[in-house]
């Protein structure tokens, strides 16, 4: 199961520098086409777009991992261990309830996005989109997975002190 986990982990970032590089393409060749050859080139902001919006979110959702957040922890390791674990079951909890609520008015506004295209490449909108509903569901799992190891006590690492 582990090293299913880490060749996933690994096609994550794969996927992370494919949109990175496409959208680095994309950026210097809206630069040549602009400055150098004075032919503005409209496809190459959206794809840069697409590829930003795309690497974001994919990145929280696939490529980072808990401890890689920026935390606000003052309070937090000031407190014991056991008090630790409830801040992280409360918190994690809080945000899958919170998430899954959003989600059927997300998903029903990434469906109706179907109808729009973009100006250039006439993609659809919803496809360009989806990537927020898939963000929110790993979100969901990720937190979920966080909060039940902090109730039963199994991940140490979430609870020390950094």
């Amino acid at each position: 199961m582990a090293s299913a986990a880490r060749w996933l982990k690994r096609r994550a970032n794969d996927v992370a520098v494919g949109l990175m590089g496409l959208m680095f393409i994309s950026f210097l060749l809206q630069i040549a086409f602009r400055y150098v050859l004075n032919q503005p080139l409209g496809w190459t902001e959206e794809v840069t777009v697409l590829c930003w919006v795309w690497v974001v979110l994919w990145c929280a959702a696939f490529v980072l991992s808990n401890n890689d957040e920026i935390r606000f922890d003052i309070v937090y390791t000031l407190v014991p261990p056991r008090v630790r674990r409830l801040f992280t079951a409360a918190s994690s909890i809080a945000f899958v309830v919170l998430l899954l609520m959003s989600l059927p008015a997300s998903w029903s506004y990434v469906a109706f996005m179907k109808r729009e295209h973009t100006a250039y490449l006439h993609l659809r909108l919803d496809a360009m989109y989806s990537i927020y509903v898939i963000f929110v569901l790993a979100c969901i799992v990720k937190q979920a997975r966080i909060a039940l190891r902090a109730i039963t006590g199994r991940d140490r690492a979430e609870t020390d002190t950094p």
